[in-house]
């Protein structure tokens, strides 16, 4: 049976109005969004990692959007109170939060009650940075290696003390996981964040410390000893540093991914924008430089790439967490 030429092009006009229809229904989001001013609630408080890095994507993406990025810092429980702010926001793209990686895959295994679930009620939306803990000791030690530390450590047990930002954070993590594969006693202090303990790291109140950064200069004007960084590789910031798996403690892993987050239900529109745009701030040379200067490494990852990351590092650190039986409440 042919078809008239009058029904075909009848038929042609139907299809290509209802695509047009779906074409300009499916983006609208993206098209639209944002109309107003986001605010990125960063979970730590000002001058550390988290902060550093989140200030340098509102800046990139504030002008890649024409709108304003207003970063409001809200630190505390190892970064619940941030991060439970915006898991109980509008999911509309205008609240995200930045936070160490560890608010997500950590604190559900150090914390018996949480008021949020990670997993459930945040959106991984970009992946910024791989955050290296670096050991830093104070230059009173007597060593000049990891080796020659585990010596001392050891031919001094529970006479040695190390700061981190506080309990449960991932310079906490960290050392703890050293104590463990060094066969150790060190006392931990915690700090109200990290620039305070490496403060009292630089005053010698403590021994040593893993640093995520801001110690580096430090340690460059010989006012720390640089011993390792705590990751698989070598940080490309410090290229001559040893990890501690090549100093002998094998399969050392304390790294920590930053990302971006959104609440649950955020349209999927809005994600990949977000996430587009980010990935697209993080290849600036500002952002390289801003986030390399705290000795951290860019990272970008697709939506799927981030959350997969995401769930390895939860099994990693979960396992790690319960073994060791770290608990904050």
């Amino acid at each position: 049976m042919k078809t008239s030429p009058s029904l075909a092009g009848l038929t042609r006009r139907v299809l290509c109005a209802a695509i047009l229809g779906m074409a300009a229904c499916v983006p609208a989001w993206a098209q639209t969004y944002p109309s107003q001013p986001i605010r990125l609630i960063v979970s730590f408080p000002p001058g550390g990692a988290a902060d550093v890095i989140g200030r340098t994507i509102a800046t990139g993406l504030g002008e890649a959007f024409k709108q304003t990025i207003v970063v409001e810092n809200r630190p505390g429980a190892n970064g619940n109170i941030g991060a439970d702010a915006v898991a109980k926001a509008a999911p509309d793209g205008y609240t995200l939060l930045m936070s160490s990686g560890g608010t997500i895959t950590a604190n559900p295994f150090l914390f018996s009650k949480m008021s949020f679930n990670p997993e459930k009620d945040l959106t991984p939306v970009a992946s910024t940075a791989v955050v290296r803990p670096y050991l830093m000791v104070h230059p009173s030690l007597p060593v000049n290696s990891v080796q020659e530390f585990i010596a001392y450590a050891r031919a001094n047990p529970g006479k040695l003390s190390y700061g981190s930002a506080g309990n449960g954070s991932s310079l906490h993590l960290a050392g703890e996981m050293l104590k463990r594969d060094a066969r150790i006693e060190a006392t931990h202090v915690p700090y109200r964040g990290a620039a305070p303990a490496l403060n009292d790291l630089l005053a010698g109140q403590v021994h040593f410390m893993f640093d995520s950064g801001p110690g580096l200069k430090h340690a460059e004007a010989g006012k720390l000893k640089l011993l390792a960084v705590g990751s698989p590789q070598r940080a490309s910031q410090q290229p001559n540093t040893p990890t501690l798996a090549e100093s002998g403690l094998t399969g050392f892993d304390a790294d920590t991914v930053f990302g971006i987050y959104a609440p649950a239900g955020t349209p999927a529109a809005i994600i990949d924008k977000l996430n587009a745009e980010i990935n697209k701030v993080l290849r600036s040379p500002q952002a390289v430089a801003a986030i390399n200067a705290i000795g951290a490494d860019i990272q970008t990852l697709s939506v799927k790439e981030f959350a997969d990351r995401q769930r390895s590092d939860r099994a990693r650190l979960g396992a790690f967490i319960q073994q060791a039986g770290i608990k904050l409440d």
